[in-house]
Order: structure tokens, then sequence, then C-alpha cells
């Protein structure tokens, strides 16, 4: 029997996970009541009712992967955990999933594992769904859930989060993408969670713009206003103005595009939305970062303006508004002016400091140069050793490693930073002990992240928030809307088991009978694409391999090169695209071409009709190769099952040495010339290589020496024979 260790759950804890143990449960608990302690407890419950099972705890990042893989080593007599990573190769993986008794792990591996058979979801007594918010879309969770719930003989998932959304609609499909069917809630005020709160004491400091900043920003908002009237007398009229609006728009015209809607108005829209989203980001710096953010954007479009294609932003650096607020910018950096939020949080942090230089403080900044800036200027303050937190993808010069960010973490907690400037990367799960102060930058209209935010501090013991507010700006406006969010979200939560959408009853995936019988080849850099998540969720067996011809290959005879419009267009332009037809040409007999997607190919790029009739008429003519079109990846993994089907239903399934274009081995190279003779397929290639040792004495062979391989009939055996001894003309035109 496996035990828990080193800690005594709570009465809470104890109740919910009866729930767990039995149903698949979204837990909804605030910040710092061990959710993750929930999961251990139905962990530990699920092995011991299940001995030869194996656990699943899945987690967005790699810091929280550690964090909760040092707390199941801490709180469990468990030994065979193991944490898997994107640092950890698929082989690796494999080999540590045979040993292992609970795994900790981010999604994208798993997902990828899953499409390899490299995971037996069968022996999955228990997925853990940490974060469970993010279980929308096509998000790595969304799919993993399902394939759980459609492979498992004892199912058990139970999503955890402290935020489930403030929209009815997003905590529906939390649930129906879990399959949950009962849902546990606790919020501040119910009385079993009640002695463990910590307070929060929270300050939101109002900052007013000088006047400096306003003049810059009335030049903007002129800029931004004349666009708006020029896009109404378009026909397209802004009623909000919102940057949500605005997006809503771009994509719309951009969908009408894609459709072959070519009209002069249209493209001169889009122009108009391009510039007002510029312009909007342009306000946003100046309003919430300051100056510096505001020319850090503004100079890379005004210096490299020569080189730029796009009508938008020429029509920018053109607008005597905007030329008016970059030199105004300019002169106020030279005359030293901070945006006051600046100015404020330095004050903030060494009178924090100087009451106590043992605290513990987070900055939340939402752009990189900004929190850059300020790491700069914090730790210019005694007593302080702040550091930035960021992702790790590259920009401007910044980013982590997963390892860094872990070592920032341990450091933080050890007290040799003080002071952590942070991204969204931040913001959720990160369990730090003792963060006495969390300082908001800016606001943001999201009340997950917001309560993830605010979740920072007040874990352990009372905390203590304050929110960097500039008047009369998008700060104001973010701000409400978060809280009108978060308030919408708990008067949900009240009576959420009345009004979300449960799982009652079983959905039919686990009758339909599977496909596995049927194999597709696709190149592995398709691995984690929406095509093959779909061709593994129809039940075929797929397998990755690296190949240099083709991206699916469904017999030995049929390869398949799938386009986006985009890419097909890109690819004309580049000539990959006649490489591509010809190595398809020389190794399938049945090459087909898809391209996926709604968008035009002839609006794509600035190329002319013809080029591309031209190309599409070589293709079906000169290469003889169908060219098919579907709207989605969906779509394309089912035509890509119904292909292989028909092909393996009525041909030979053993294909898989001409998925690759060069043979590596001796062996391979004999079945490839083999399989190259009339009617011989991989079956059959190696059945005569068996029998008569070399290809030599194939080629040598009489046909009735052949035709006592079996399924080599007299007439295929003369073929070949034909074939062999026919000499070659070259055809007339």
């Amino acid at each position: 029997m496996y035990k828990i260790k080193n800690f005594k759950p709570r009465l809470y804890q104890e109740t919910i996970l009866d729930t767990c143990t039995s149903n698949n449960t979204l837990v909804v608990l605030p910040t710092g009541l061990g959710k993750t302690k929930i999961g251990i407890l139905t962990a530990i419950t699920r092995l011991n009712q299940h001995p030869n099972s194996k656990i699943l705890f899945l987690t967005p990042t790699k810091p929280l992967a550690n964090q909760i893989f040092n707390e199941f080593k801490e709180s469990t007599d468990v030994e065979e955990i193991s944490l898997f990573t994107g640092a950890v190769s698929p082989a690796k993986r494999k080999e540590l999933y045979k040993t292992s008794k609970i795994i900790i792990s981010t999604p994208q591996g798993i997902e990828n594992d899953i499409i390899n058979n490299s995971i037996n979801l069968n022996e999955i007594s228990l997925l853990v769904i940490d974060e469970a918010h993010r279980t929308v879309k096509d998000y790595s969770y969304t799919w993993i859930a399902k394939q759980y719930h459609k492979n498992s003989t004892y199912e058990r998932i139970i999503g955890l989060t402290a935020s489930p959304g403030s929209e009815l609609e997003t905590i529906n499909e939390v649930c129906q993408n879990l399959f949950t069917n009962e849902v546990e809630l606790r919020t501040e005020k119910d009385e079993d969670v009640k002695p463990y709160i910590q307070e929060i004491n929270i300050e939101n400091i109002k900052i007013d713009l000088p006047k400096d900043f306003l003049e810059i920003k009335k030049y903007l908002e002129d800029a931004f206003n004349q666009k708006k009237v020029k896009l109404k007398n378009s026909g397209y009229n802004l009623k909000y103005v919102s940057k949500k609006e605005i997006l809503n728009l771009q994509f719309s015209l951009q969908g009408q595009i894609a459709r072959g809607e070519k009209d002069f108005q249209v493209f001169q829209a889009i122009s108009m939305v391009a510039e007002l989203l510029k312009i909007n980001h342009a306000i946003e710096m100046l309003e919430t970062q300051g100056l510096k953010s505001l020319d850090n954007y503004l100079t890379p479009i005004f210096e490299k303006s020569s080189a730029q294609k796009s009508k938008a932003v020429k029509n920018m650096i053109l607008d005597p508004n905007i030329k008016s607020a970059y030199m105004k910018t300019k002169l106020a950096i030279e005359k030293n002016i901070s945006h006051p939020k600046k100015i404020k949080l330095l004050e903030i942090v060494k009178e924090e400091i100087k009451k106590d230089p043992s605290t513990k403080i987070i900055v939340f900044n939402q752009y990189r140069n900004s929190a850059k800036e300020l790491e700069s200027e914090l730790n210019k303050i005694k007593d302080i050793n702040a550091k930035l937190f960021v992702g790790q993808a590259k920009k401007n010069g910044t980013g982590l490693t997963q390892k860094k960010q872990i070592e920032i973490i341990k450091d933080f907690e050890q007290g040799i930073h003080n002071c952590i400037i942070s991204t969204s990367i931040g913001e959720e799960g990160l369990d730090i002990p003792k963060v006495d102060l969390v300082i908001f930058y800016e606001p943001v209209p999201s009340a997950i992240r917001v309560i993830q935010r605010r979740g920072r501090t007040a874990r352990h013991s009372t905390g203590k928030l304050i929110v960097l507010i500039t008047k009369n700006t998008r700060d104001e406006a973010y701000h409400w809307t978060a809280f009108h969010k978060e308030k919408r979200m708990h008067n949900l939560l009240k009576d959420i088991k009345n009004k979300v959408k449960l799982s009652t009853q079983p959905t039919l995936d686990k009758y339909i009978k599977k496909n596995e019988e049927i194999l597709v080849f696709a190149d592995s850099r398709e691995g984690g694409s929406q095509v093959i998540k779909k061709i593994k969720e129809l039940g075929l067996n797929i397998q990755l391999k690296t190949m240099t011809t083709a991206d699916f290959v469904v017999s030995s005879r049929v390869g398949i090169e799938r386009k986006t419009p985009k890419d097909f267009v890109d690819s004309i332009i580049d000539k990959r695209l006649l490489h591509q037809l010809k190595d398809l040409k020389q190794n399938y007999e049945k090459p087909l071409i898809i391209i996926e997607g709604e968008e035009d190919i002839y609006s794509i790029r600035k190329i002319h009709p013809n080029a591309i009739r031209g190309m599409l008429s070589t293709i079906a003519i000169s290469y003889g190769i169908p060219i098919l079109q579907t709207k989605s990846g969906n779509e394309t993994a089912e035509l890509i099952k119904s292909i292989a089907i028909r092909e393996q239903n009525y041909k030979e399934k053993d294909f898989g040495i001409r998925t690759e274009r060069k043979p590596l081995t001796t062996k391979e190279q004999q079945e490839f010339i083999i399989e190259s003779l009339p009617g011989i397929g991989p079956s059959l290639a190696k059945s005569l290589l068996k029998e008569f040792k070399t290809v030599k004495k194939i080629m040598n062979s009489k046909p009735e020496k052949l035709t006592k391989i079996e399924q080599l009939g007299k007439t295929k055996a003369e073929e070949i024979i034909r074939v062999l001894n026919e000499k070659y003309e070259k055809e007339k035109n």
C-alpha cells in the first residue's frame, strides 16, 4: 500500500478526495489552499485501488512540473516518480515510462508520445490536469483528455484550477473537455476553508499622466480618430473602439479576401485597420509603460520605413500627427521624463525594503522591454537584488531556459534574489513561500490572470498587493474589466452545479470500432499538428518518421504532400515546388497533393494569377499529380483516412520501406530494387529475396522458377521477364 507523508490532509481536502476518487471532477479552489495535495491524495488512492496502474499528472510549464515533482517526492513514499519535459528525449521517456508509477509532465511531450504509441493510456488510472482552465479549444490538454477517455480501462480525470473563467460558456467547455461529472468548489467564504485563508491587503494607487505625456497622447489619439472616420466612410464602423473589436474586424476582412472578395474597399479597410492597431498599441505603450517603450516601438517603424512594403506603415510615417508624436517622444526622453508609475514603483520598493530588508517582492509587467528596464532601475536601490523572470522565447536579447527559470525561483526562495520582475510566465501556479508584496505595474483585463497574479502572495501568511493605475487611460478600463469579470465568475461559481453542463452519459468513443490495422506514415515534422491528432483520434495507426519525400504515406504507391494555400504559393515563388513534384513522381506511383485551407490562393501574395494557373496545369498535366482541396486539418485527416483504407483494403499493407527516399542499408536497397518490378510489393519482394538470396539470381531466373513463389503467378512472372529483357527505346514526340 502506498502512503502519504509529511502532511496531514485538511477536512475539505478529504471531502474533495472522496468525490475525486469516484467521479471525474473539476476542483475549483482558491490559490494557496493545496490543490496539488488533492491531486497527490487522489493519486495514492487510485494506485492502491489499481496496483498495476500508473498516474499521469500534467501541468503547463517546466518550472511547475519540477515543483510538483518535488512535492510528490516529499509527500509520498512512491519511489518510481518521473519528470517528463521537453528536455527529456522521446526515447528516454519511453524507457522511463516502463518503470514509472507516477509521471509528472508538460502536455506537449505526452501528446507526441500518444501519437507515437510510446505511452499506453490503458494503464493510466488517473489523469490530473493542473491549471485546468486551459482545457479549451486546441490546447494539448483537450486532445489528451479525449484520447484518455477513449482508451482508458479505469478512467478517472480531475482538473485543478483557482479560476475556471468568467463566462459560463468557457466553464462549460472546460467541463465538457474534461468529461467532468462532478464539480468540487470552495470559495474564501466557505466555512471549511475560512481558517486557512490568508488576508491580502489590496491598495490601488492612481497616478496622473504628466503634461508631456498628455501632449503626445493627443497627437496619437487625433491620428487614431482620423483613421477611424475614414474607415467609417468606407462602410466599416467601430462601435466601442477596443483592441478586441479592431482585431475582430481585421479577422472578418481577411476572411473576405481569403474567400476571393477582392474589392478595393476591402483592401483599403484592411490597411486602415492595420494602422489603427499600430496606433492603438502606441497609445498603450505611452499610457501604461512610458516613453522608452513608445520610442522602442515607433523608432523601427520610422528608421526602416524605406524597406517597408506595408501600406499601413507607409501611411503612418506620413501622418503629421504620428510624426509629431514621434518627435515629441524623442524630446521628452532627452529631458529624462519618466512615467510616474516607474517613479512610484521605485518609491514603494525603497520604502518596503527599508522597513524590512527580508521582504520578498514580485513585480508583474506585461512587456519584456519594460520589465528589463525595471530590473535595471530596481537594482540601483540599496539592498535590492532584482531578477528578470521571462519565458523561453528569445526576444530582444531576453529569454530564459527552463533550467534557468527553475534556478531563479530557487534563488528567490532562498533569498539570493529578493525581487522578481515577471511577465506572464510567473502568473500560474508557482508556490513561492513568503512573498510579502505583489505589485501590478499595470492592470490586465483578465479575471483569470488577476487571480493568478494575486495568488502569488498570501499563500502561507498575510500578503500585500499594490496595483498601479494611470488615470483616464486603458489602465482604468482594464482594471474595471477584470473586476467585473471576476465578480461575474464568483456569481457563476455560487450555483455552478446548476448552470454547468456535466458529462453524465458515456460517449460512444469507447464503442466505435477502431482502425488500428490501417497504417499511416507521417513526416516527424508534422508531429503535433491538427491533422496528426485527428488521424490518431480516428483510430488509425500512425507512425512518425523522418521522410525526405511526402508528408504522409498510406501505401507503397501513394505519397501525399500537404500544403496550406500560403505555403503552396510561397513554394512556387522560391521554386521548392518543382523539386517536390519531381521527388513525389520518382518515389510514388500515385502521388497526391492536398491544399488545406479556405484562403484564396490568388490573393495571398503579389504573384500574377497566370503563374499560379500555369503551375496548377503543370502539376495536373505534366506530372499527372491530382490536387485535392480541404478546408481544415480535420477534413484533411478524414480524407487521408479514406485514401488509406481504400489502398490498404485492396493492396498489401506492408509498405514501410519506401517511405524514405534513400534506402540506408543493403537489405533495404535490395528490397527497393525488387519492389520496382511489375506487380511486386514489399511482401512479395521479401519472399523472392529469401528464396533466391540475391538480386542477380532473381533477375536471371526463368518464369517457371519465379512461379514457385506463392502469390506470384505465371502472368506476373512473364511480365517481369518481358520488362527485364525488352530493349530500351526513347519515346517519340
